[in-house]
């Protein structure tokens, strides 16, 4: 009888040493479990998200499959932690307000993350729908990063007051601060307000001509914080304050429309057939407009002559270009096509002469 006492006493000391061992090995094994989870996921979970995205007519389910990439495991391993927590022994020495503040610390980061991802999604769906009115929009640098520090600061308050800490004071510090910061960033609040002002303008876009007052010319290619980036035709980037900017004059070649009318200037001899000189330019036009690409085929071509000069009858034929690069090839072949043509018809296209002195008279 006492060895069976004995061995039920042992057989429960047994079963005690097994559930402490459990005990203490839930918060662990849910910990581990998280970022288990949190792996697979990532290599399955959001490749089989992708492979749906893809299916899908709507861009923005793409959109929202990217945001998730990186904070979706991030969340599930957060969970695994705030799992954990509850089921640690109390036999372990952590007082409630450590645990508190561990709990505060993975709901500081958990709201973060979703800021992250709110942030990735406003600026996708910006694009998206930018895109939407103008292919060939571009979100601007400079947009992204106001978007960026709007969901951003929202999100920083949010989490702050989630976790007990009083904002208030902290705007107000702000808020007197914000003048002596204002004061000595005065020239990049400058040109970012600058910046501003030419986004919500409309007259300047990524991907427009412009050309300065000063001669500089190029496609804009971003609209910075506080620099516009330009690139000429040499492929070189021209970079330009925001403030310097928006206080020029400047000629946009891609507004209201990016086609264009190119007028080309041409002079003929006096003695030339004018009713002929212009069927067969307008011939050699609409020949540029039809085979050379850059040229808007559906337009007819015009032209008016507009001066009796020195030495040539001076005329303007009036083409259309799609855009403003264009004309460098549309100009050259039309020349060189109405060159050609006008040796053909033995239309003759006159040169200044002149005299340097007087030859003697021959006998």
């Amino acid at each position: 009888m006492e060895e069976f006492l004995k061995g039920i006493e042992n057989f429960s000391d047994q079963i005690g040493i097994f559930l402490l061992i459990i005990r203490y090995a839930v918060p662990v094994i849910l910990v581990i479990a998280g970022f288990i989870l949190a792996s697979q996921f990532r290599k399955k979970g959001l490749t089989r998200l992708q492979k749906i995205a893809e299916k899908f007519k709507w861009p923005g389910y793409k959109i929202v499959v990217d945001s998730l990439q990186g904070v979706s495991s991030l969340w599930i391993i957060l969970g695994g932690f705030y799992l954990a927590i509850p089921t640690i022994p109390n036999t372990i020495p952590i007082n409630d307000s450590i645990r508190d503040i561990f709990k505060r610390a993975l709901l500081a980061i958990f709201l973060l993350s979703v800021t992250l991802c709110v942030s990735r999604l406003a600026i996708g769906f910006l694009i998206l729908f930018t895109q939407k009115d103008d292919e060939d929009a571009q979100l601007t640098t400079l947009f992204q990063y106001i978007t960026k520090v709007v969901v951003f600061t929202m999100g920083i308050l949010i989490t702050l007051e989630s976790i007990g800490i009083e904002i208030t004071p902290l705007l107000t510090a702000f808020g007197v601060g914000g003048v002596s910061i204002g004061l000595a960033l005065q020239g990049t609040l400058s040109n970012l307000m600058s910046g501003i002002n030419i986004l919500t303008s409309k007259k300047i876009k990524p991907g427009n001509y412009i050309e300065l007052n000063n001669g500089v010319e190029g496609y804009v290619v971003d609209i910075e914080l506080k620099y516009t980036v330009i690139q000429d035709l040499t492929e070189n980037l021209l970079v330009i304050p925001n403030s310097e900017l928006i206080s020029s004059t400047f000629t946009n070649y891609s507004l209201p429309d990016r086609q264009m009318i190119l007028p080309v200037d041409v002079g003929i001899s006096y003695d030339s057939d004018l009713e002929k000189v212009e069927i067969i330019t307008l011939d050699v036009a609409k020949e540029t407009m039809i085979q050379v690409e850059g040229g808007v085929p559906d337009y007819e071509p015009f032209l008016r002559y507009n001066k009796f000069d020195y030495f040539s009858i001076n005329f303007t034929v009036y083409l259309r270009i799609q855009e403003y690069f264009d004309r460098l090839v549309i100009r050259h072949e039309f020349l060189k096509r109405l060159h050609k043509r006008y040796q053909i018809e033995g239309i003759k296209i006159p040169f200044p002469i002149e005299k340097i002195g007087f030859l003697p008279e021959k006998n």
